[in-house]
């Protein structure tokens, strides 16, 4: 991201609320966290403030001041120079480098917010402001308003509503730029180069953690400053856990290994599964249901495109899963009834319970609302999908033993995950590095 792409971001923030009356927002980022004694957990920023500034240290506070027919200001409160703790923690803008490298029209430091704030927020008609998120800001943001109202005597005003400013901020963040594709392509690409790594080097006798190990080498290696979430690697009966973490069970031959991981790369998640045999051959059983989730995922791609509706992907997955396990016994027809009495009934949901999909950007969870926005009261419809959106595409299968559950099929548990960008003519899958078909995971195992 350049400079003047952050600074475009404020100046559309600040047209919205212009538009909403003006006022002054207020985007905190996050605070440092104290792992244990003496030692904090790595520090990464909050990603509303970096996608206003693209500054990444702590103790910094954005404020922006939006006055219908009065000239906008930016300011940044940040960390003033200070070079004994440089020597200790390293570099530091301080406000007047921070203010010319990234855009800013002011500068402070950040212990004279109590003595700035409460007056730029006199006669301010709102405050933009994720109130209920910080325990500690919404206490700061109380004394500054009741200093301001300390000064009604005196003719001065303090703002009379608090507007969520994350609810502006997520519906800009849900659409990505050229630039913001270029780099979830590059960590895709870093994510994909992993999971290959971990095929091409698994085998029965390595534990789980060996192979997050050679995830995370290959995160690192390739310039990624931190893995987007906590790494699933999962082998046999784990992989239908949904959110198992790497552990230390011993893969073993005929088991699947499954693996959920994705690196963040300049503040921009990627997130991908792939499914694969530790011995490097998927058995019948393990096929047949690999296939079916493959198809699945064909299904849901294909209905990934402008116009369509988020949960749309999703149906034809279903779809075609639910179809999948009753071709194979999984459900038993007499029981269950046809393939649109599964889906009404939502027997398929023993053996896949999650949507096929999330946004994707900066969060691998990302921010965005799913049913339409512009859907006032009652039932919304889900969101229209649009140039812009990135999305997981991940359905699966995860087959627990259970009565009337073929056993050939107990204990695999099957994900393929990728990610789409909505273009104009379709979607674009940022993901296809790391192969997925059965046929070409084979190969590249055999190549190692």
């Amino acid at each position: 991201m350049t400079t003047a792409s952050f600074i475009a971001r404020r100046a559309r923030l600040i047209a919205q609320m212009q538009a909403k009356g003006g006022g002054v927002a207020i985007i905190p980022t996050a605070h440092e966290v104290m792992r244990n004694r003496d030692a904090d957990y790595p520090y990464r920023h909050d990603s509303y403030f970096y996608y206003l500034s693209g500054f990444t240290e702590p103790e910094a506070v954005i404020v922006l001041i939006a006055a219908p027919g009065k000239e906008s200001r930016s300011i940044l409160f940040c960390r003033d120079k200070n070079l004994e703790r440089e020597i200790w923690d390293g570099y530091r803008y301080g406000p007047d480098a921070a203010r010319q490298e990234f855009g800013f029209d002011e500068a402070f430091a950040v212990d004279t917010l109590n003595k700035e704030m409460p007056q730029l927020l006199a006669d301010a008609p709102a405050v933009f402001y994720a109130l209920g998120h910080d325990v500690k800001r919404d206490a700061q943001l109380q004394e500054w308003l009741q200093s301001v109202r300390a000064l009604g005597r005196s003719g001065i005003t303090a703002p009379s509503s608090i507007v969520d400013v994350n609810v502006l901020l997520d519906e800009m963040r849900l659409f990505k730029d050229a630039g913001e594709i270029a780099v979830m392509k590059r960590a895709g690409l870093i994510s994909a180069e992993a999971h290959c790594r971990a095929m091409r080097l698994s085998r029965p006798g390595l534990r789980e953690y060996h192979l997050e190990a050679e995830l995370l080498h290959e995160f690192r290696n390739n310039g990624s400053q931190y893995p987007a979430y906590g790494s699933i690697v999962a082998t046999g009966a784990n992989a239908c856990v949904l959110h198992y973490r790497a552990g230390d069970v011993e893969l073993r031959d005929g088991d699947l290994v499954l693996i959920d991981a994705g690196c963040e790369l300049d503040s921009y998640a990627s997130d991908i599964t792939r499914t694969f045999p530790a011995n490097g051959k998927f058995s019948g059983p393990q096929k047949e249901l690999y296939e079916i989730v493959l198809a699945a995922q064909d299904a849901a791609i294909a209905d990934t495109r402008p116009g369509k509706r988020f949960m749309d992907g999703h149906d034809a997955a279903v779809r075609v899963l639910a179809q999948g396990m009753l071709d194979t016994g999984l459900l038993d027809k007499n029981k269950v009834g046809s393939l649109d009495d599964v889906i009404a009934k939502g027997d398929y949901r023993q053996f896949y319970m999650h949507r096929t999909g999330h946004w994707l950007g900066m969060d691998v969870h990302d921010v965005g609302e799913y049913r339409d926005p512009a859907t006032a009261d009652g039932d919304k419809p889900w969101r229209t999908l649009q140039p812009g959106m990135v999305l997981t595409v991940e359905p699966g299968i995860y087959v627990r033993p259970g009565e009337g559950v073929p056993e050939k099929y107990w204990n695999i548990g099957i994900r393929i995950e990728d990610d789409a960008h909505v273009t104009p003519g379709g979607c674009e899958i940022l993901t296809t590095a790391v192969p997925n078909k059965v046929a070409d995971i084979e190969a590249l195992m055999r190549s190692a």
